[in-house]
């Protein structure tokens, strides 16, 4: 057991080496130390040797729900479309400032996921007040976000200069996870390595507008109106900050995650009460409830 665990840290280290060696710039002798800090910890976790605490959390969710199904809601209008009430049993991934919309729902999701830094930013006190699910977003937030006793870090990577390779997709968040241009890109991640067979999506509009007179500073957006593109108006209303969607790099994601389930044999599907998305398969939404209920 012991020269295994040695063998698994020399290769750690190893990699690391690797790492360094083939990044363009050179760190300064701080930012390196935590460079080996962060690389050596997320390898050794990627192969089930955690550090931390928070480390113990984020791999006992390894194929945690392997074999069942889980709703990922979006936050479009067409929320306002279905009976949100009937998901109260199952397993629910939410984003962002999904706790909002409870007087509807009836129930707080299992999951909440957050990735933007301006969401981050502008909703911290009520995210760090939020108790109510199990919270994992990257530890590049932790400057805003707490790590309190229902948050999980994650190790996300945050690099969207690679397009030649761009989108990757993680099958095991122990170890890291990527960005894909929507924090849903990072449930569709979190579900697979959690084992859910079956992801069921709704609150997919896949439409969204800039409101006119809005402030736009390259791809940064501030409201000065009401938010037309999510379940309520005031969502991302007046003195709200929101980054451009870029529909087209979502999509590319898209296509990545439904490329990964299906190699497995399981199953996204878009249960969105109408909208723009249609790279998954269709679904309704009150069959999948029939089905099941």
């Amino acid at each position: 057991m012991i020269k295994a665990k040695f063998k698994n840290i020399s290769f750690a280290i190893v990699n690391f080496i690797i790492d360094y060696y083939t990044i363009p710039e050179k760190l300064n002798f701080k930012s390196l130390l935590k460079r080996i800090k962060f690389t050596i910890r997320y390898r050794l976790l990627g192969l089930g040797l955690p550090i931390t605490k928070n480390d113990k959390k984020l791999l006992q969710l390894k194929n945690k729900h392997k074999g069942e199904r889980c709703f990922i809601i979006g936050n479009g209008p067409s929320l306002n479309n279905i009976d949100l009430t009937l998901l109260k049993n199952e397993f629910t991934f939410g984003v962002n400032a999904i706790y909002t919309n409870f007087e509807k729902m009836g129930f707080y999701p299992t999951y909440h996921v957050v990735e933007d830094t301006l969401v981050a930013e502008d909703r911290a006190n009520e995210i760090n007040n939020y108790k109510s699910s199990t919270k994992l977003f990257g530890n590049y937030l932790n400057y805003c976000l707490k790590n309190d006793e229902k948050s999980i870090l994650m190790n996300v990577n945050m690099d969207y200069r690679s397009y030649k390779n761009f989108p990757n997709f993680s099958k095991n968040i122990s170890r890291e996870i990527w960005v894909g241009g929507t924090v849903t890109y990072l449930c569709m991640q979190i579900a697979y390595s959690m084992g859910f067979k079956e992801v069921y999506l709704i609150g997919f509009d896949h439409n969204y507008k800039i409101p006119e007179g809005s402030s736009v500073t390259g791809n940064d957006i501030l409201s000065n109106t009401d938010d037309p593109n999510h379940f309520n108006k005031d969502y991302f209303g007046k003195g709200k900050r929101w980054h451009d969607p870029m529909l087209h790099r979502m999509e590319q994601a898209y296509y990545k995650a439904r490329e990964f389930y299906e190699k497995d044999d399981r199953i996204i599907r878009n249960a969105t009460a109408g909208g723009k998305l249609e790279i998954f398969e269709r679904i309704k939404y009150e069959n999948i409830i029939k089905k099941f209920n």
